[in-house]
């Protein structure tokens, strides 16, 4: 595992991962029909799993949505393919000796969609409208230390926070980061589905269950970006057709070649397979707040009922690497430890007799529909939990209907899901410890505090004893089970170059993209 964490070089682009979710590993058929004719050396085509929930980025979880959106909309900075956070429509910034008031200089020039020059006042209403309660902004709680944004002048504006906090340029640079024009947030436009942002495309065409088509802003910021006229994305649930569009030539690049048919992809010269370790981190989720699932024995005993290194390697590929804490492995907040809780039906018999639950206990297990793989995964998890007397029953569940029912509402026992990569631990675990404000509804107030002293805690070697600290916590308390890291192989034709995604947040970034 310490070789694999030390291979963080990616060997395209950067960090090419799932949407927050991988997909099952189904055999492709080989392509049927006359091959479709390429599209134009301009305009490039990609398959993706599943389409966004929405345009706009301070209004969703989902990672479609922040793929589709980086195309959309820019933040104040951004990661370089190392992590380092670097300007964006920032040109520079300044911080204060005791950490409270960051000073950002603006880009001069810089346009949106509709015309109107980026200033400060732009800057300040995008995070107002972050931190008002009533845009009801799911990731409200990054932002939450910031006590004023003042426009200092029209180029220049001031972050002032209410404390110390460390994740504060990483925050900027993720997508709910995205600046929106100040005179349409006051008329309270609908970004979700007219985006409005400084991007290098806007929406040509949007239909939401089949593709969205991009067209290349002609008066972006960045000198000779983006390369490409048009972009397509495709929302292509089935992997055997993704595959066979790329082979045939009718997808330019395609987010997933099943690893069951990696070899036989690699055999035409057409096409380029790209293997990446992602910042995924692939789970069980266990709603702590469900009748018996209530009782860390029980959460313990589930732990025990699956042998997780099979399910991650049957369901996500044979190169994942397994991981029992709740950060993927490429991070350098990564803990290493011994499996707490190594696959032992027995003991997870004994586990359920000591929480009164001798003749077992039933579960609901909801599955997002267009991740094949966790589908997959969740039936491995169905058959070992029945031998340990757990009975387990999974429905295949829409991905709106998973978003807005068992991730927003809390309506299951157990799920699957991949978390996908942050800039900063602390927006990974944000949240987990207070029940109101973290899916698996879990409770911990010695992590609230940890958390708490993470945000305040600049030096990077004392941040990581705290963030160890939670992390053993929350494996202790089996908040939820860690299958692991899983390895993507995307696929592009042989004629595309710099198809990338953002460091360790998964945003495809098309402007330097051509083929």
């Amino acid at each position: 595992m310490n070789n694999t964490r030390a291979d963080r070089t990616p060997l395209w682009g950067r960090r090419l991962g799932t949407a927050a979710l991988a997909l099952a590993l189904l055999a492709a058929g080989a392509p049927t029909g006359a091959p479709a004719a390429p599209a134009p050396a301009d305009r490039f085509v990609f398959a993706l799993q599943g389409g966004p929930d929405t345009l706009d980025p301070q209004m969703t979880v989902a990672t479609p949505s922040f793929q589709a959106n980086k195309s959309l909309y820019d933040t104040l900075v951004e990661p370089d393919d190392q992590g380092r956070i670097t300007p964006a429509l920032a040109e520079s910034w300044t911080v204060s000796n005791d950490g409270l008031t960051y000073t950002f200089r603006l880009r001069a020039g810089v346009k949106f969609h509709h015309g109107k020059i980026l200033d400060a006042g732009d800057v300040k209403a995008t995070f107002e409208r972050i931190l008002d309660s009533a845009t009801r902004s799911p990731r409200r709680s990054d932002y939450a230390t910031i006590k004023s944004v003042d426009a200092v002048d029209p180029l220049t504006v001031r972050f002032t926070l209410s404390e110390r906090f460390s994740p504060f340029l990483a925050n900027l640079g993720q997508g709910w980061g995205a600046i929106l024009p100040a005179d349409l947030i006051g008329r309270r436009h609908d970004f979700g589905t007219r985006p409005v942002g400084t991007g290098p495309f806007t929406v040509a065409e949007w239909q939401r269950d089949s593709f969205i088509r991009f067209q290349r802003f002609g008066d972006y910021f960045q000198r000779g970006a983006p390369r490409l006229r048009e972009v397509t994305i495709r929302f292509v649930a089935d992997p055997a057709v993704r595959v066979a569009g790329l082979l045939s030539g009718e997808f330019d690049a395609i987010d997933t070649v099943p690893a069951t048919d990696v070899a036989r992809v690699r055999q035409n010269s057409n096409v380029v397979v790209l293997k990446q370790v992602t910042s995924l981190v692939n789970v069980v989720s266990i709603n702590n707040s469900r009748g018996p699932l209530q009782d860390v024995r029980v959460r313990r005993a589930i732990w025990h009922s699956i042998d997780r290194r099979e399910v991650l390697k049957t369901s996500y590929g044979e190169d994942s690497v397994p991981g029992h804490v709740f950060m993927d492995v490429t991070s350098p907040y990564f803990l290493e430890i011994p499996d707490p809780y190594p696959y032992n039906p027995d003991r997870a018999r004994q586990l359920l007799a000591e929480a009164g639950h001798a003749r077992g206990i039933t579960v609901d297990l909801p599955l997002p529909q267009i991740f094949n793989q966790h589908i997959q995964a969740g039936q491995l998890v169905q058959a070992m939990l029945a031998r340990s007397g757990i009975t387990a029953r999974p429905r295949v569940v829409e991905w709106g209907f998973w978003l807005s029912n068992v991730f927003r509402g809390g309506e299951f026992d157990l799920t699957v899901i991949g978390h996908t990569g942050r800039l900063d631990p602390d927006s990974r675990l944000n949240g987990y410890g207070e029940p109101t404000t973290n899916y698996v509804r879990y409770q911990n107030q010695r992590v609230i505090d940890l958390l708490g002293a993470g945000r305040i805690t600049a030096r990077p070697d004392l941040r990581k004893r705290i963030y160890d600290q939670i992390l053993r916590q929350m494996t202790d308390d089996a908040m939820l089970l860690v299958l692991g890291t899983p390895v993507l192989y995307a696929g592009t034709r042989a004629n595309v170059r710099n198809f990338r995604q953002l460091y360790a947040i998964d945003t495809y970034d098309f402007r330097s993209t051509t083929k």
